[in-house]
């Protein structure tokens, strides 16, 4: 058995027990960074609505924030017919400069609300991280996981890494088959596409577009749309019935 001296440290300290209260210093609490994420018409702009709602009637300031809202304008817009208005958040706009910008008006934040976050770069995510660590302020991003590749868009693979919570929207969406959908396919003139530029915001409204993985010459005859499979109809490509396809995302 090895006794040990007072100078020498305890090696099971891990274990001891905890320091009495106020012995050291109490960490600020500061805000937190939330994730919720599902696929297209899983009800994500709606909860990010709702969420600021019960924030404001009580009393809290908030902002809401949009990058590439699917309705082409500067807005949070719900398919049930919700809508914010929100600030554009562009590829270069600094997030604390942004919120600094707000207390030089006299405006305090307690909380923001970030929609499309998917489309954030990692350097905004992180710069998100900071107003909560450091300006407490609580932060709710909402967003889709992966794109069109089922791959993990930047922003959101960020996201994931620094979130202090993470929570899939509850609100299940359905492939053709009736399994669970989870996969976000870019269908361009009823096949599936593999390959393009990440980013192509599509809707009803036919002339919102981002950026495009049409050829030119097929750009004004060729149709695009966005269509929630299962993991096994998106790895065949199998799009199932024509009927029910309309109420997908769609951009001609």
């Amino acid at each position: 058995m090895t006794v040990l001296k007072d100078s020498e440290t305890d090696p099971t300290g891990a274990l001891s027990p905890a320091q009495v209260a106020g012995s050291r210093r109490r960490a600020p609490a500061g805000g937190k960074l939330k994730f919720c994420y599902g696929p297209m018409d899983c009800g994500k702009s709606t909860l990010a609505l709702q969420i600021n709602h019960n924030h404001a009637r009580q009393g809290r300031q908030g902002l809401l924030l949009v990058r590439h809202d699917r309705s082409g304008v500067p807005q949070i817009s719900s398919r049930i017919g919700i809508t914010r208005d929100a600030v554009e958040v562009g590829a270069d706009t600094d997030l604390r400069t942004l919120v600094r910008e707000y207390w030089a008006r006299g405006r305090h934040l307690d909380y923001l609300i970030v929609d499309e976050a998917q489309f954030l770069s990692p350097e905004q995510v992180e710069q998100l991280g900071e107003l909560a660590d450091d300006a407490e302020i609580d932060v709710y991003c909402f967003g889709i996981a992966t794109d069109f590749r089922s791959r993990l868009f930047p922003g959101a693979r960020r996201l994931f890494e620094l979130a202090d919570e993470l929570q899939p929207v509850q609100v299940e969406v359905l492939c053709w088959c009736g399994a669970t959908g989870r996969f976000n396919a870019r269908v361009l003139d009823g096949e599936v596409v593999r390959a393009g530029d990440t980013v192509v915001v599509a809707d009803t409204e036919p002339s919102v577009v981002e950026s495009s993985a049409l050829l030119p010459m097929e750009a004004e005859s060729a149709t695009v749309r966005y269509q929630v499979l299962c993991r096994r109809h998106f790895r065949s490509g199998d799009l199932g019935p024509v009927r029910g396809q309309h109420a997908q995302l769609r951009l001609t």
